[in-house]
């Protein structure tokens, strides 16, 4: 089992939309590839948040080959509509993690 992380620092005045947008439409979004079991959403405490609000979005996906067909068929896609949704309002970064026990 793996996880897909994307952790995203948004600007504050967006959060509460932005939150809206997550769980309503990008999440479905993102499920509707059949590549992920399950997916939870994360605010980090004890952060600075000078600049926003800093949330981990954690992917559960079975194997790596589910993990490609993402990155390879559908990755792109996502990324512009959420460049085309919030632009610069956002900053984001990814990493796949191997659960280990």
């Amino acid at each position: 089992m793996f996880i897909y992380n994307v952790t995203i620092r948004i600007q504050g005045t967006i959060e509460e939309e932005w939150l809206k947008w997550l769980t309503e439409i990008h999440l479905p979004e993102v499920r509707g590839t059949g590549c992920f079991t399950g997916a939870t959403v994360l605010k980090l405490l004890e952060t600075d948040d000078t600049d926003g609000p800093t949330y981990a979005v954690q992917y559960r996906v079975e194997s790596k080959a589910l993990y490609n067909q993402y990155i390879e068929k559908y990755a792109a896609e996502m990324r512009r509509k959420t460049m085309e949704k919030w632009g610069d309002k956002f900053i984001a970064f990814r990493s796949l993690l191997q659960i280990v026990n």
